[in-house]
């Protein structure tokens, strides 16, 4: 069947079930969520003084009740520096449990450790808002029978919600816990921030693991995490390297091109009729994306315009526009920089928020539904404004979903900002290879070559153009840029579908398919 983006979607994948095509990024919204489903959280009880500490992480895993084809769940606030999800899923394997569904809020480089994992049936399935390196590789050279399942932040949330993902065990790592399982990630030597990707597991898990390497006297605070979810709590010596939270990624780029697409995305966002007094504003952790942001800090002070918030993954950046009095609050859901961590702990208007108020499409108040302006990056874009955020030109699995759809979705300006091609591959496109966010929620593209609005915001284009602005049609700029780079060859694939994609409202938007293996690179 074809989703209303022409895209061909199967009815049924054994495995994951029956699939229901994307029909428009507000479509499933409209018609209401009433009849969606909704599964209960687990009930629990714990006599008075019941000791929750256990001697170690395999103790408390024990104690869970691990069995084959059970579902774990971890958070990847620590990114890179994670080391929890590795070391419990090695806990797993030396048990002998088998056929694990992993369903971890991503996957990253520091996670390349459980690739045997994927070969030798220790984990069959996967649910994960990205995943890179040599996982996303292994993915999509069909490491797994079943496909993994893409998510955005928001749309995994409401995945756990309706219980197409329900938890059996879920780990979450800790800077600062007490002896009954309260918890944050604002204090301690491992410190990361926000932990409001962890909220909706801790609530829906049918068992609860806090791991720390920093206990505290009760009762600890923050109450990030709260200990009536929470049904054992391990001590050890690291969580993981915090420091290895903040990447080239999450620095403002020196690069002159990266600069000047951030510019004229900047001067996008001022000459568009969002650029006033009390507008909200969310922006990626990327070097070209937090350029944006200085220069917008920029033009901020020079017309004294102050802002309502600022949302979603915050670096010290904004903690610095926070505190300059340029915008009254944060809202944090994850921190992308671990010296945001003080502020967290002690700026009252810094607040932590769960994932669910965060971008969860099905409830009534999702903060992503009040942004005025967002601006996102794309590894590809085509002519109808598609992004694509997981598949790179190879074909490899390498992004993430993460926010892009959900922001997209909400705000009253989206801005992508990124180069016409990178290393001579164009990334303005006739059809990207795998779609993530539509391009109906896209209001505008920025690149170094020009600036293409879409065509469905009139209003848009013309404020821009009285701006002065270089404002170029899409499909121009997509033939421009095929001239200097030339069309690269089509990516060969398999029938086997190896990712779906679903849109935040649960939808399936794309799927990825096999690539045929090539010979400098093998899965084996």
């Amino acid at each position: 069947m074809l989703n209303s983006l022409g895209r061909e979607i199967p009815e049924f994948i054994q495995g994951i079930g029956t699939l229901e095509p994307f029909q428009g990024a507000w479509t499933k919204l409209r018609k209401g969520w009433m009849d969606e489903p909704t599964i209960p959280a687990p009930n629990k009880a714990y006599l008075p003084h019941q000791n929750k500490l256990c001697n170690s992480l395999e103790e408390a895993i024990e104690r869970s009740g691990p069995h084959n084809g059970m579902t774990v769940s971890f958070h990847h606030h620590l990114r890179n520096g994670d080391i929890i999800l590795v070391k419990t899923l090695a806990i797993l394997h030396n048990m002998g449990i088998r056929d694990i569904t992993l369903a971890s809020s991503s996957l990253i480089e520091c996670h390349d450790p459980i690739f045997p994992f994927l070969c030798d049936g220790t984990i069959t399935r996967i649910y994960s808002s990205g995943i890179r390196s040599q996982l996303g590789r292994a993915i999509a050279m069909g490491a797994l029978d079943i496909p993994v399942v893409i998510q955005s932040h928001g749309g995994r949330v409401r995945g756990i919600h309706t219980g197409k993902v329900q938890i059996d065990l879920a780990v979450i790592a800790a800077s600062a816990a007490d002896c009954e399982g309260n918890a944050t990630g604002a204090s301690g030597k491992s410190a990361f921030g926000s932990i409001g990707y962890a909220v909706i597991d801790v609530r829906y898990a049918k068992q609860v693991v806090v791991v720390t390497d920093n206990l505290v006297d009760y009762p600890c605070i923050p109450l990030s995490i709260t200990q009536n979810f929470i049904d054992h709590v391990v001590v050890v010596d690291s969580i993981g390297d915090a420091t290895k939270i903040a990447t080239g990624t999450t620095r403002i780029t020196n690069s002159p091109m990266d600069l000047r697409i951030a510019k004229l995305a900047a001067e996008v966002i001022e000459n568009s009729g969002f650029f006033v007094p009390g507008f909200s504003f969310q922006v990626g952790a990327g070097g070209a994306s937090l350029a944006v942001a200085k220069f917008i800090r920029e033009k901020m002070k020079t017309r004294d315009i102050k802002g309502s918030f600022l949302l979603g993954g915050i670096t010290s950046y904004c903690v610095d526009m926070l505190n300059d009095g340029l915008f009254e609050t944060i809202f944090d859901v994850q921190s992308f920089d671990a010296t945001v961590s003080n502020s967290l702990l002690n700026n009252r208007r810094h607040i932590e928020i769960p994932a669910a108020l965060y971008a969860n499409p099905f409830n009534c108040g999702c903060i992503t539904n009040k942004l005025d302006v967002v601006v996102l990056g794309a590894l590809e874009i085509d002519v109808d404004f598609n992004v694509n955020v997981i598949t790179g030109s190879e074909g490899y699995v390498r992004g993430a979903s993460g926010g892009h759809s959900d922001t997209a979705s909400g705000a009253k300006l989206t801005v992508v900002a990124c180069p016409s091609f990178r290393g001579r591959i164009p990334i303005i496109k006739k059809r990207v290879h795998t779609v993530v966010t539509p391009g109906e929620t896209v209001h505008v593209l920025v690149t170094e070559r020009g600036i293409a609005v879409n065509p469905a915001f009139k209003e848009l284009e013309e404020n821009l153009r009285k701006a002065g602005l270089n404002i170029k049609d899409i499909h121009d700029l997509e033939i421009e840029v095929d001239k200097i780079t030339g069309v690269p060859d089509p990516l060969e694939y398999t029938d086997k579908i190896v990712g779906v994609v679903e849109y935040r409202d649960g939808t399936v938007i794309d799927v990825i398919h096999q690539l045929l293996e090539k010979s400098d690179y093998k899965l084996y």
